[in-house]
C-alpha cells in the first residue's frame, strides 16, 4: 500500500513536468520551422531592409554602421559578441523556465505564458514582414559571422532559423522577458546582473549586424502585449473561479 501511494505521488509530481517539457519542445521546433517560411520572400526581405533603414534616419535613430564600426576596433569584440548571440539565447531561456519550476513555481504559468504569446505574435510578423538582417541587406555592414564566427547560419537557408526573419528580434524579445522575470521573481541582489542579459543582447544583436534598432524595439513591444494578455487571462481566471465558489458556498 505504501510503496503504491509513493507510485501515484511520483506520478502526480512528473506528469506535469512531462506536459510542460512537451509544451515547451513543441513551441521550439514551432518557433524553428515558422522562421522557414518566410524563405521565399528574399526580395521583399531586402526591399523591407532598405525601407526600414530609411525610417530610422527619419526617426533619428543611432547608426548601427557606426556604433559597429567603433565596437570592432576592440580585438575580439566580434568574437565574444557572436558567441554570446549563439551560445545565450536558447540556453538562458531555459535556465529561467528551469528555475522557476523549481524554486518559484507559483511564477512559472505566467512567464511561461507570455513567452507562449511572444513567441507566436514574433512568428507572425516573421511571416508578414520578412526582414534582411543588416549584414545580408548591403547596408555596409561587417558580417561578423562570416569573418570570425563562431554562427547560427552556417550556410544561405540552414541553422537554427531562417536568415531573412530578422524582424522582431526574439532575441531581445526573450533577453527582455528573462530581466524582467528575474527582476519581479528574485529578491536577491545579484538579479540586477542577470538582468543586464536585455542590455547586453541588444547590444550584440546591433553589432553582429543580426538586427536593427526597430528589432528590438518591436520585440518589447511585443513582450508588452503578452504580458497585458496574460495578466488579462489571469484575472479572467481568478474572477471566473471565485464565482464559482460563491455558487458552491450558496448550495452548500
Amino acid at each position: 500500500m505504501a510503496n503504491m501511494t509513493i507510485r501515484i505521488r511520483s506520478t502526480r509530481a512528473v506528469h506535469p513536468l512531462l506536459t510542460e517539457v512537451t509544451l515547451l519542445l513543441v513551441l521550439f521546433a514551432a518557433y524553428k520551422w515558422g522562421r522557414t517560411l518566410v524563405e521565399s520572400g528574399v526580395g521583399k526581405a531586402m526591399s523591407n531592409a532598405s525601407w526600414l533603414w530609411d525610417l530610422e534616419r527619419t526617426l533619428r535613430l543611432p547608426s548601427e554602421h557606426s556604433l559597429q564600426k567603433l565596437v570592432l576596433q576592440w580585438e575580439h569584440t566580434a568574437f565574444l559578441s557572436n558567441l554570446y548571440y549563439v551560445g545565450v539565447h536558447f540556453p538562458g531561456t531555459a535556465a529561467l523556465l528551469i528555475w522557476l519550476w523549481t524554486r518559484h513555481r507559483a511564477h512559472y504559468k505566467r512567464i511561461r505564458t507570455e513567452l507562449v504569446l511572444l513567441t507566436a505574435a514574433g512568428m507572425a510578423v516573421h511571416m508578414l514582414f520578412p526582414l534582411a538582417p543588416p549584414r545580408l541587406a548591403g547596408l555596409g555592414m561587417t558580417d561578423t559571422m562570416l569573418t570570425v564566427g563562431p554562427s547560427a547560419y552556417p550556410a544561405a537557408a540552414d541553422g537554427i532559423a531562417n536568415q531573412y526573419a530578422a524582424m522582431p528580434s526574439l532575441h531581445v524579445g526573450w533577453a527582455l522577458l528573462v530581466a524582467l522575470a528575474v527582476l519581479r521573481v528574485s529578491s536577491s541582489r545579484w538579479r540586477w546582473v542577470i538582468a543586464m542579459h536585455a542590455p547586453v543582447t541588444l547590444f550584440v544583436v546591433v553589432v553582429t549586424a543580426n538586427h536593427y534598432w526597430l528589432d528590438g524595439l518591436v520585440a518589447a513591444a511585443l513582450l508588452a502585449v503578452a504580458m497585458l494578455t496574460t495578466a488579462l487571462i489571469q484575472a479572467r481566471r481568478r474572477t471566473r473561479a471565485a464565482a464559482q465558489r460563491e455558487t458552491y458556498t450558496l448550495a452548500a
